[in-house]
């Protein structure tokens, strides 16, 4: 075999083995649906349970970067507390090594079959079920003939002065063996691959334990380089957590070094006749080990973190702080984040709604600069959001999700006209404090009363996009239409006032201002509360 049918050989392995895996894990996150997007969230103060949670999560998503990357984003969105996020990251540890497990068994022989039937359902199958199961099939497949086409390709790099050279140098050097492993993973960003490539090279005959084990340990904390990125342009504590993540496996490592020769022993004992096997219990068991032993320690670690990167003084974010563009890799996940950006957006207006009354009816110009602030940040969202909805829409997503995202497009829509309609409101509070004009007092109350109601709206409309209640969206249309009735009333009161010059002019014209934006704002959170009602359609068709 060539040098030149050597690297494309491994390169080609990789790829499938790296495609495999994608299709694989992406088929599994369908699968799981909406308990994989919500599972992260509920985790409690327990980490015990943090690991348990980690790990599963992990081993469905094939990825302890993509795992770690999503507690970033929660920590970062404040949706978990650091504490909580040591279990996760730990689990995540221990659930990036069952890809490691499962490569380790020679499967390459049964690969061609898992395709085969694996690619006929997917183009047959109709219930999407069925295809997301076809999908696990063929990943499974493609990523076993990728471990195959690796290992029979590495198989003669052995005859190689250059390689065996090292190989020796590694296996005298554990601390450059560290080193490869952390260089291997940081630029593949996937520990798995890593390993992968281990287990092939432990199956072409090409490297002992002696050589493995340092690289396994390097490949854990090059996995970390993901979750610190993502940690970059995330706020304090969300960078404490890829720190934390970072520190967990170097501790790890250091701790480990020193003992390389007893756990090469250990492993050796367990399955004699297998390196690849070796390979694989080798990183579980580091990982297991190590969460034990930090486990109960890991507040101290917390203490370190928040001693290196201390609190800087919060402030409210002017962009969207759930939104992570890495966890469009889990389209799921990114669905639910969607969501709860926009359940933001809608409470950012509704408060803005409520600061502007309070201004028009009680001049306050340091409220009168938080409205303008505060729809400065809407705007933002706005942007934000469809942005995130544009790259979403491009993935892969269960029928439900998209509807979902769909619905979010429209919805953050009138949300900005909300914000707009509160924004009108205050220029109505500014002219009627530089002009001095007072409301009779039945335009007062009438308007206190229409604010209310409307209010009422808003709440129970955002209630019904969280939760997806029908019964939400026929109480909001209800209200629309008292809404409607309230202000058809009060306008032939303000009329009857006018022509009875019990109101002068101006005054009567800022009321008929006030009653439509009022009763735009019941329009639009009608259209919210009732948007999962009306037929949706591809994103990308109506984003263009």
């Amino acid at each position: 075999m060539s040098s030149f049918e050597i690297v494309t050989g491994i390169f080609g392995g990789l790829g499938l083995f790296l495609y495999g895996m994608k299709l694989m894990s992406d088929g599994l996150e369908n699968v799981a649906g909406e308990k994989l997007k919500g599972i992260l969230e509920k985790i409690t103060s327990n980490k015990v349970i943090g690991v348990l949670v980690g790990t599963i999560v992990t081993a469905i998503i094939q990825s302890s970067s993509a795992t770690t990357v999503m507690v970033v984003s929660f920590v970062n969105a404040g949706l978990m507390t650091l504490t909580q996020a040591t279990g996760v990251i730990l689990g995540s540890n221990i659930g990036t090594t069952i890809t490691a497990q499962m490569v380790s068994f020679n499967l390459e022989v049964i690969a061609p079959i898992f395709i085969g039937v694996g690619a006929i359902v997917m183009m047959s199958a109709k219930k999407k079920r069925i295809k997301d199961l076809a999908y696990i099939a063929l990943g499974f497949g493609i990523l076993f003939m990728g471990m195959g086409l690796m290992s029979s390709s590495l198989k003669p790099i052995s005859n190689l002065q250059i390689f065996n050279d090292f190989i020796s140098v590694i296996g005298k050097n554990h601390f450059l063996g560290v080193l490869v492993g952390l260089t291997m993973t940081a630029i593949l960003q996937s520990s798995s691959a890593t390993t992968g490539i281990l287990v092939a090279l432990a199956n072409s005959g090409n490297i002992d334990m002696n050589v493995a084990f340092p690289i396994i340990l390097g490949c854990n904390i090059g996995t970390c380089v993901t979750a610190i990125l993502a940690g970059l342009t995330a706020n304090r504590t969300a960078k404490k957590a890829a720190l934390l993540h970072l520190l967990f496996n170097i501790f790890g490592t250091v701790l480990f070094l020193p003992f390389s020769d007893k756990v090469v022993t250990f492993v050796n004992y367990l399955t004699p006749d297998n390196v690849a096997r070796q390979v694989a219990n080798a990183h579980t068991i580091f990982n297991v080990v190590i969460t034990i032993f930090i486990l109960p320690i890991s507040k101290y670690f917390v203490m370190l973190v928040n001693h290196i990167l201390p609190d800087d003084e919060g402030k409210e974010s002017c962009g969207a702080i759930y939104l992570d563009k890495k966890l469009l890799e889990t389209p799921i996940v990114a669905s639910g984040q969607v969501i709860k950006e926009t359940i933001r957006m809608a409470n950012k207006a509704k408060n803005n709604l409520e600061l502007a009354m309070e201004v028009f009816l009680n001049w306050n110009e340091e409220k009168m600069k938080k409205v303008y602030a505060n729809e400065s940040i809407i705007n933002t969202l706005e942007r934000d959001i469809t942005e995130y909805l544009i790259e979403l829409s491009q993935h892969n997503l269960p029928e439900e999700n998209a509807k979902l995202v769909s619905q979010a497009y429209h919805t953050i829509n009138d949300i900005e006209r909300i914000g707009d309609h509160a924004e009108n409101i205050v220029e109505l509070a500014i002219q009627k404090y530089e002009n001095d004009i007072t409301l009779s007092n039945e335009g007062d109350k009438e308007v206190r009363q229409l604010f209310e109601v409307t209010l009422k709206s808003i709440s129970i409309a955002i209630e019904a996009f969280e939760s997806n209640e029908i019964n939400n969206g026929d109480e909001v249309e209800k209200i629309e239409e008292e809404i409607d009735s309230l202000e058809k009333q009060f306008r032939e009161n303000n009329i009857n006032r006018l022509s009875a010059k019990t109101c002068l002019a101006d005054a009567g014209i800022m009321f008929f201002d006030l009653l439509s934006n009022l009763e735009r704002i019941g329009d639009h959170a009608n259209n919210i509360a009732t948007a999962k009602e009306k037929p949706t359609h591809k994103l990308h068709t109506e984003l263009c």
